[in-house]
């Protein structure tokens, strides 16, 4: 006979809960080791332990904190060497900057790619369609922002490899890209 508690339904043994909260547990850190890029991990994600592949996590949460820590700290002396260049009259003035945007750079992460496009408030384009030529080449966008420091926008696309065995030619996503950049700039 089954025991039931004071509401009338049915009372979960503990070794019941013990084993869903396992099995739960398992899916939370397979959900997590699916999160770490493949190229962070030294072995397969099938080869390691789950003891592993929550270290694996860790060292990468940990880079990528370091990451941003250092990307602030770029993003602090950019913004003081901007003002310092506004201030100075020595300094590459407004037209001189202005007729080497927009700019793009493009990184190959393995299973991801990083677009970063520069351009002047004046010499703008859609980032809708950095997003299709980004799409159509074979990745998908998993985020895209933007933002403006004085008369330049940063555009910054992150995508994923949509199937890893064919890739991303980022060469050809570079091409394109460029086209779209100089066509907007007419």
């Amino acid at each position: 006979m089954k025991k039931t508690n004071s509401t009338g339904s049915p009372k979960l043994d503990r070794k019941t809960v013990e084993r869903n909260r396992r099995i739960h547990m398992k899916g939370l850190c397979f959900k997590l080791a699916s999160l770490i890029p493949s190229h962070h991990l030294k072995h397969s994600k099938d080869t390691l332990s789950q003891q592993d592949q929550l270290d694996h996590a860790a060292a990468y949460i940990k880079h990528l904190k370091e990451r941003i820590e250092k990307l602030k700290k770029m993003k602090e002396q950019a913004m003081r060497s901007l003002a310092t260049n506004s201030t100075n009259n020595n300094a590459l003035d407004a037209t001189t900057m202005g007729s080497r945007l927009p700019m793009i750079e493009l990184r190959d992460l393995g299973s991801s790619i990083e677009v970063i496009l520069i351009s002047g408030l004046k010499k703008n384009f859609m980032l809708y369609e950095v997003i299709t030529i980004v799409e159509e080449e074979g990745a998908e966008v998993v985020s895209a922002s933007f933002s403006t420091v004085g008369d330049k926008v940063f555009h910054i696309i992150h995508a994923q490899v949509k199937i890893s065995r064919v890739g991303v030619e980022t060469s050809r996503v570079c091409q394109r890209l460029q086209k779209l950049v100089d066509w907007s700039c007419i």
